[in-house]
């Protein structure tokens, strides 16, 4: 008799499974059930379908042939049996039956399994604000509610409009009301910067400027206290604690929850998110059912612990192992070191591992190194900057994360994606500077960006280089508590000492020798330059002539430029 088995879910890892163990043996009797009538989707898509870039919402269910993935493609190219609107209701585990219930006719009826596999993925959150049940504030949950945004924008019924939340829903929905609609749209952030759990500060300010520069408002360490209007027409405004933002329409994010209610009731365990625990085999705490996808916990390899991390990629990856294990085979899941990527507007970010702050926060003495270089050779017509934050250990030099920014989305990914799959060996500083990538000039330069981040970061280690960010720093310059030399040539410095006068002295590198009388006594003294080379080695050099005041800003002048462009 062929193995029965039942999967809840038909998003991205019920289909991967089904469609995986239909390959491994043509004998499986695999059902499907899904709450959704539309399956199999990339839920990731859906800001890109609203902001225009998917022209059909089609085309986030259909294959790379065009053909839409809905139950009859399942069932004849597949072999699999999926049911659309079709809720689990109960698992009862000793007799290995799934209860069901069919959500248009309220029929249940029940559905015996020799493997069962939970793919329920999880819910956005929706804050208890008064008013988030109006009509026009919106989830971004599912191509229903993708649909609805997007044909309330085209009727030109928005004009203005709020997202609350700044993770990367927020923000790549923000971006898609802005760029393509030219809706006028505010960010209600609670967190002091955007992408809070993503991204640490000095990557995060990079991208609050990029998107303020493209017409998004951003209102951080702020919070919504209630949503006004009525059930007729909607929204018509959004209270904050510090006023009232008038708006056509809200999109909530504020994060998600596992879908596992079910799954708990029938005593399967659960970690401090709600989410399911699983095994490396993605085996529930039952070892007949297995779960994976957004409504499980799986650890992060950087620090050991259980984390959330929904993401279609890992949910397909994660939908083989179930199969292979359920097929026989020893398959394993390791767990996540948390890589991330976002495109905002003409910039794009990407990171993998621990911001400075959690690290901190878990008990790590994080140190941290930002450079700014060349994404290519620095000769090459299309090279452009690239900001890379690295973060160790201070005691074991093992690193713990890293961050990039730029605007040439491939290479800013390329960057994080050579750190990533070494995190969870206990890569070490050293390690990065000198670790291999591929070079020639249109893509790289011959000491690449990754390589340098890893050379700054070991240089502040062993106590050579004494670095200030540049938030940090443009905060004492403005508070005089410090002075400035610029090392950089007259020309590049002029702009500088015009309007800061004796505040921002100049004194170029090839000078620096001979002017050494003229260095300021007292105030400590920041050096600058263009990216923080220069610097480096200015600030050596007085070190060595006994002077120890001094630091450099990371990242010199182009990372002050892009965290605050009006400096200058």
């Amino acid at each position: 008799m062929p193995k029965r088995v039942v999967i809840v879910g038909a998003v991205a890892l019920g289909p991967k499974v089904a469609c995986r163990l239909r390959r491994l043996d043509p004998d499986y009797q695999i059902t499907v059930i899904d709450r959704d009538s539309l399956i199999s989707y990339g839920g990731c898509g859906i800001p890109y379908y609203v902001g225009g870039d998917i022209p059909d919402i089609e085309g986030l269910y259909s294959t790379s042939s065009h053909a839409l993935r809905d139950p009859e493609f399942f069932r004849t190219h597949k072999g699999v049996d999926i049911m659309p609107r079709v809720e689990a209701v109960r698992i009862e585990r000793k007799e290995k039956k799934l209860l069901v219930r069919h959500l248009d006719t309220g029929q249940e009826e029940s559905l015996d399994y020799d493997k069962l596999v939970i793919a329920t993925g999880a819910s956005p959150f929706k804050p208890p604000i008064p008013g988030a049940d109006l009509p026009m504030v919106f989830t971004v949950s599912n191509l229903h509610a993708a649909r609805a945004i997007k044909e309330k924008i085209s009727q030109g019924q928005v004009g203005k409009a709020v997202v609350i939340g700044a993770g990367a829903i927020g923000i790549e929905m923000a971006e898609a009301l802005t760029d393509l609609w030219g809706v006028d749209t505010t960010i209600v952030e609670m967190a002091d910067q955007v992408l809070p759990a993503a991204l640490g500060k000095n990557i995060s300010k990079v991208l609050e400027n990029h998107l303020i520069e493209n017409g998004v408002k951003l209102m951080l360490s702020e919070k919504v206290t209630r949503i006004d209007g009525d059930t007729d027409s909607g929204v018509t405004s959004v209270e904050t604690g510090s006023g009232t933002l008038e708006c056509d329409l809200v999109v909530m994010s504020a994060g998600v929850r596992p879908n596992t209610g079910f799954a708990q009731e029938a005593g399967l365990a659960v970690g401090n998110s709600g989410g399911l625990l699983v095994d490396r085999g993605m085996r529930t705490s039952d070892p007949h059912i297995y779960a994976g996808g957004d409504c499980i916990e799986m650890r992060n390899q950087v620090n050991g612990e259980n984390m959330i991390m929904p993401l279609g990629s890992l949910a397909n990856r994660q939908g083989r192992i179930i199969a292979n294990n359920i097929h026989g085979r020893a398959s394993k899941f390791r767990g996540t070191v948390g890589s991330f990527c976002i495109k905002i507007f003409d910039m794009a970010a990407a990171k993998a591992g621990l911001t400075l702050s959690q690290a901190r926060e878990i008990g790590y003495d994080p140190v941290h190194a930002v450079v700014a270089q060349s994404d290519r050779a620095h000769f090459y017509p299309s090279s452009q900057l690239m900001y890379i934050h690295l973060i160790a250990d201070r005691r074991t030099r093992r690193i713990l994360g890293i961050e990039a920014v730029g605007y040439q989305g491939d290479a800013v990914k390329g960057r994080v994606d050579s750190i990533a799959p070494l995190l969870q060996e206990g890569i070490d500083v050293d390690e990065v500077c000198t670790l291999e990538t591929a070079y020639a000039p249109p893509f790289a330069s011959a000491m690449d960006v990754i390589n340098n981040a890893g050379n700054v970061l070991d240089n502040i280690l062993d106590g050579r280089n004494h670095p200030m960010d540049s938030m940090e720093f443009v905060d004492a310059f403005n508070h005089d508590r410090i002075r400035v030399i610029d090392v950089r040539e007259h020309k590049e410095a002029e702009p500088f000492t015009a309007k800061y006068g004796e505040r921002w002295m100049n004194i170029p590198q090839s000078e620096l020798r001979h002017r050494l009388d003229e260095i300021p006594k007292g105030k400590p003294i920041c050096l600058v330059c263009g990216t923080g080379a220069r610097s480096y080695e200015c600030q050596i050099l007085l070190n060595q002539k006994g002077f120890h005041n001094i630091c450099n800003v990371q990242g010199g002048h182009a990372m002050i430029l892009a965290t605050h462009p009006g400096f200058i």
